[in-house]
Parts: C-alpha cells; structure tokens; sequence
C-alpha cells in the first residue's frame, strides 16, 4: 500500500485491533509461544522462546502456562496495537473479567501517553481505547506449588540494576538474574558482564526470548504510529512467567522514586509510567486478584531518588566500565554521547568521577559538547518539556549541577554547558530536597528495606 499520514484518520482506517489466538508448545526443548494479532488487512505472528535450560521448576502445571502467557500476550500487543491506536480492541484469546478490562485500558492509555503526546492525540482516557472481552463464569484458579522461595533479578545493564544486586548480595544464593532478548540481541553485553561481576554464572541467569513480526517496523517505515510504548509493563509480565518457571517469589525491580516524575508539565504525561509507583501499585493488586498471591513484585529501590543511588553504584567502581543506558547505544553496548541518557548519567557521575575517567567511559566530554544544549535545557529548566527518557528529576539533577561547578575554583574554566547552566540557571540561594530524601510510599518488604538501611 502507499505510505500512510499518521493522523488520527488511522483510528479510524484501522478502528479494530484483535488478539486472535495463542499457542504454547510444551515439548522437551523448552516452550515455544506464538501470537496471532490482526489489524485490518495485517496479521502479526510474535514469538516467545524459553529454553529448557532456564526452566528450574520440576512440578509445572501447562493451564497455568498457557493461562500466563495470555496475560502476556495482551500487553505484548501494545508493540502492534500502537500502530493505528485503534478505539477498539478485541481479545479473542481468552476471557477477561470487568476489572482485567479496565486495567488493560489504564495501562495502555497511560503507557502510550508519550506517543499521544508527540502525535498531538487529544483524546480522554474513556474515549481512547475500549477493551472487549467474554467474561469468565469466575477468575481462574490453579494448584501451582508452594515451594517459592529467593528472587529474580530483572537486569538491564545500567547503574540501577547494579545497585539492586549488590544490596541483594546477602541473598546471593537464592538469587537468579533475569535477562529480556539476550539471544536475539546478543552483542549488549552489558546486562551479563554485570552478571558476572555480581558473582552470578549462567547457570544462575535466565532469558525471556520474545521475537517480533518483520511486518511490525515495514508498517512503521510506511508511516504509522510509532514511537514509546511501556516497555517495563511488558517485563512485569514477562518476570511473572519466568519466577514461576523458576519458582521464585519476590521479583525485585530497579526503578526509583524519581521515575515519578511526569515529563510534561501540567499533564500526566510519563515517559516512565510503566517504572511508576502507580504502575508497580496497579500491577501487584492486578497479579494478586487475578494471577497468583504466591509471586510479590515490587521495586528495592522505590524509596530512593536518582541521587541516592548513584552515591550507592560509585561506591562500587568495577561496573563503571561496563554498565551501560544508553538506549541507542544498547545494540553496540556503547554510549551514543548524542542523547539525553547519555548527557543525563554523565551529569550524575560528574560531581563524583573524575573528568579524565568519564570521557574514558563515554568516549566523549559531554559538558563541552553545544549541541547537546537544547536536551540539556530540557533537563533543567522547569518550564521545559523533559527530554523522553528514563532520566531523573530536574531538581536532582540541578543538584548534580551545582556540585560540579563546586568542583572548579576559575569559572572561566567550566565546560560549555556547565557555563551555560552557571550563567542562566544556578541560584546560589536556591534550596534542594536531594541528601536525605526517603520515599514513605514503596511496597518494600521489612527484611529487604533492612538491607539498604542496616
């Protein structure tokens, strides 16, 4: 077909998105999954693949699978649904009661809100997205075992997952570190070398495998949606899959209380929603009611701001050379240098690394680089639109600011956006809520929280 406008005329084109049907293979080389979503003309055939090797429960019981991977399935469906953000979608899969329905319509509202956003969408909540479902006579039940015990460990790469397991250290034998697409994309090496430097080995380390439709990213080169969608809600469900293949408890997140923050101001427009305390709030109630009572996610480090943690990850020096978050870079387990994550962590590390060190990490002196200007406004001018990145909050990162301009005795030797920030910015007077920040508002287990605060 020729390429098509995104306007809103794609809702109404393409007005009807259907997850059709699922199949789980459960033979004895692991589990097979395929989806079936259909968008007009387009049929999409996702996949996910899980070896047997990274399947440690010796008791499974396959409804219960399948009954997962169909929870799986509905926000898997946000990589496909956002191309047309059709007003209607129809799951055929399986059943939802009224209250699975209307967590899915927050989710998906909530977590497209960037792209509803840079697509000048402006459309309520009620009228954006309606889920429809056959209602079950009753919510599944299951016998899935009782022997859950220790956690799983969602590891990206970057400095927050690094701080997570180093404070689970003490736990480290009933630990098991959970990778998303590290087959498909095998050259990031920076979630497994700081694995490794955790003290964990592959025998200690699953993957989730989840493969896209081609047909996916030839529809966005043709001119549909595309752009943001909640990635961390994507792996929610897909750690819930894998604690209980592995008969975990606790699966124990990363995100921080600065992923609060909205990053327009006067909106609640997130680009880390799905890293929110909302989020992790309406998912656990969500697992809870209609999943199982027996698996607790929650995040360790939701009491603590940006800055907190980056004091706690420099006190652990041997990942600086190999942590990694930069999300352009990830494919090349690099630093773009070009990106506001880039110019973000570079602030953070700033006060507390030296020069000489970071532009060895970075490969680039990021502070002396003008065209970074316009994103480095955005992260601390409070009037700006903040960039669209998991970056922490514009007080923090001022706060950052102000420690590295104490670091140089002749202002005339600050680098240029340090000079910049010195000259438009900085406030002597200016007072800031960093050091001793504690969020009250975290689901924390007492013994976990015991293992940040002695």
């Amino acid at each position: 077909m020729d390429n098509v406008t995104p306007t809103l005329d794609l809702r109404q084109k393409y007005n009807k998105f259907i997850f059709d049907s699922f199949h789980v293979d459960h033979n004895a080389d692991g589990l097979h999954v395929e989806y079936v979503y259909k968008l007009g003309e387009y049929t999409f055939k996702p996949t996910v693949d899980i070896p047997i090797t990274d399947i440690r429960n010796e008791w499974l019981n396959n409804d219960f699978i399948d009954y997962l991977f169909f929870n799986f399935g509905i926000i898997n469906a946000i990589n496909y649904y956002k191309l047309s953000c059709a007003p209607n979608f129809v799951i055929l899969a399986g059943t939802l009661t009224n209250e699975q329905r209307t967590f899915f319509q927050k989710l998906f509202y909530h977590g497209l809100g960037e792209l509803m956003y840079v697509n000048k969408f402006d459309i309520p909540l009620a009228d954006f997205i309606s889920v429809s479902a056959v209602a079950p006579e009753k919510v599944p039940e299951f016998k899935i075992g009782e022997n859950f015990h220790g956690n799983l460990i969602p590891v990206g790469g970057g400095k927050d997952s690094v701080v997570t397991l180093e404070a689970l250290q003490p736990m480290h034998e009933g630990n098991l570190c959970l990778q998303f697409n590290r087959n498909i994309y095998p050259e990031n090496r920076a979630a497994l070398d700081c694995i490794k430097l955790a003290g964990y080995g592959l025998d200690k380390t699953v993957n989730f495998n989840l493969s896209f439709d081609p047909l996916l990213f030839d529809l966005n080169k043709q001119g549909f949606y595309n752009g943001h969608v909640p990635f961390s809600s994507c792996l929610a469900f897909a750690s819930i899959i894998m604690a209980y293949l592995n008969n975990k408890k606790y699966i124990v997140l990363s995100n921080e209380a600065s992923a609060n923050e909205g990053n327009v101001a006067g909106s609640d427009v997130n680009h880390q929603y799905s890293k929110s305390f909302e989020f992790e709030s309406d998912f656990q109630n969500y697992v809870n009611k209609f999943i199982t009572t027996k698996i607790y996610y929650f995040s360790l480090l939701r009491c603590m701001n940006e800055y907190a943690i980056v004091q706690r990850f420099i006190s652990h020096p041997m990942y600086l050379n190999v942590f990694r978050s930069c999300n352009v870079g990830t494919k090349e387990n690099k630093w773009c240098g070009a990106c506001a994550k880039c110019l973000y962590v570079y602030i953070m590390l700033y006060p507390f690394v030296s020069a000489e060190d970071l532009n060895k990490i970075f490969g680039y002196d990021l502070l002396e680089n003008a065209n970074l200007l316009p994103l480095f406004i955005g992260l601390v001018n409070p009037d700006a639109v903040k960039p669209f990145e998991c970056v922490g909050t514009k007080e923090e990162i001022k706060y950052s600011l102000n420690l590295a301009l104490a670091k140089f005795d002749n202002k005339d030797d600050l680098p240029y956006l340090l000079k910049y920030y010195n000259t438009y910015f900085y406030r002597a007077d200016e007072h800031f809520n960093v050091e001793h920040f504690f969020n009250p508002e975290h689901h924390i287990p007492p013994k976990y929280l015991k293992l940040l605060y002695p």
